[in-house]
């Protein structure tokens, strides 16, 4: 078989260099589709449910939420393991299919049971679905350098500007916010006072709730126009919120300043983002797509960065606080710099001890072809360019060059004694 292969590559060599030629070009198509990054990504399949429900205990939220949404979940199609976690005012679901399932076809199916299974929790709560990233999906973060603003403003700035036009780059699944104090109202209640003025503190939820709205009308027309009525009740400051009634005592309205006060606050924190020990900063992370190529990914943030600055308060800029690209184009210069030494080093040992530029040739070219069919396999196979793959491909490279010179040495050897007898005949 080998004998007939070879012999059918000698007589046809132009079909051969053909083929050679559009294998190259293939490979090359390949290498740019190829999907490139720092490590493999060995997480599971899997889809997250997320639920929230603030102020309850662990217990609770197990018996209420995530019970609930593990027993009624089991029933979809192609599923591994389902795993569930409660803590305070929090529920996770991890939803592991098997690892043929398409990852949006796996959130389809878990977006259908939730619709049936979100009746049976408790009322007012929703639960979502975490990001279609991987347990690798990190590959930027970033903080603010705004040394004149305090950490609610750089907070409020990430929240309502940076985030929201990072999650518009391409590839891009979600952007974390992280650190600062997320800014709310607080209203103080004195229990004493809710006592003396028969007040629950529903009724204070109730009415805070029902004030912070606004509501529609008709519109009616005068002099040929249309005028639309309406009632603004959105809240704007916290004199509003100290202004609403809440109940009446003996004819008077008892309002919420009443009742206790009203401040400007953070939210409950459960850690800071801290730069390299030198105090607390405002970052996000960003998380990466299933299945995109982290080094695209990441210089398309890079750019949207650089237009977002040009928006920023004065003196505000973004900063890198871990970068997966360097890693990444560490590895790539590897690969090539161990091509080019392996490219060298062939061609002085094949003329050294040949003494024939034609052998080194035919063996320098088959690394560059190898590694591009390489690259159509890891394709076909969906893996990526990482540190593992590429690190195979750089050894893979020593034995293609040993298989080459040793077929050239022993064709070389071989032509030789050819040459030289007397009876040429039995080498055919």
């Amino acid at each position: 078989m080998v004998q007939a292969l070879i012999t059918f590559s000698l007589k046809n060599r132009m079909l051969i260099l053909l083929l050679a030629v559009l294998l190259f070009a293939w490979g090359i198509y390949s290498v740019k589709r190829n999907p490139i990054d720092a490590i493999p990504d060995l997480s599971e399949n899997q889809v997250i449910v997320f639920t929230e429900w603030m102020g309850r205990s662990p217990q609770l939220i197990e018996d209420q939420i995530t019970f609930p949404l593990v027993s009624n979940l089991q029933g979809i199609p192609k599923i591994k393991n389902i795993r569930g976690t409660s803590m305070f005012g929090m529920s996770f679901v991890y939803i592991v299919f098997e690892d043929d399932v398409d990852i949006y076809w796996a959130r389809t199916r878990v977006l259908e049971r939730l619709n049936y299974a979100q009746r049976l929790l408790p009322q007012g709560i929703t639960p979502s679905l975490g990001p279609d990233g991987t347990g690798i999906g990190h590959v930027f973060w970033y903080h603010l350098d705004a040394p004149r603003l305090n950490l609610g403003e750089q907070r409020a700035l990430q929240d309502w500007y940076i985030k929201f036009a990072l999650q518009t780059v391409p590839g891009v699944a979600e952007v974390a916010s992280f650190g600062g104090f997320e800014k709310q109202y607080q209203i103080v209640i004195d229990p004493i006072k809710l006592q003396y003025y028969k007040v629950s503190l529903m009724d204070v939820m109730k009415r805070v709730q029902s004030n912070n709205n606004d509501v529609g009308g008709r519109k009616f027309e005068m002099s040929d126009m249309a005028y639309v009525i309406r009632g603004l009740g959105y809240i704007k400051n916290k004199d509003d919120i100290e202004n609403i009634a809440v109940a009446q005592y003996n004819g008077i309205p008892v309002r919420i300043k009443d009742l206790g006060s009203v401040q400007m606050g953070g939210d409950l924190r459960l850690g800071i983002f801290d730069q390299n020990g030198e105090g607390e900063v405002v970052g996000g992370i960003v998380v990466m797509r299933y299945g995109e190529n982290a080094d695209n990914v990441i210089n398309s943030v890079k750019e949207k960065i650089k237009e977002l600055e040009k928006g920023l308060p004065e003196g505000v800029t973004l900063k890198a606080s871990y970068d997966r690209s360097g890693l990444i184009e560490a590895a790539i210069e590897t690969v090539k710099g161990k091509l080019i030494e392996e490219i060298i080093v062939v061609s002085l040992v094949v003329l050294v001890f040949l003494f024939h530029w034609r052998s080194a040739l035919s063996i320098i070219l088959q690394i560059p072809l190898t590694i591009a069919a390489s690259f159509i396999l890891l394709n076909a196979f969906g893996m990526s360019s990482n540190l593992m793959s590429l690190t195979g491909i750089a050894l893979a490279i020593g034995v293609i060059v040993d298989n080459g010179i040793i077929m050239s040495e022993n064709s070389y050897r071989q032509l030789s004694e050819w040459q030289n007898s007397d009876n040429p005949e039995k080498f055919n």
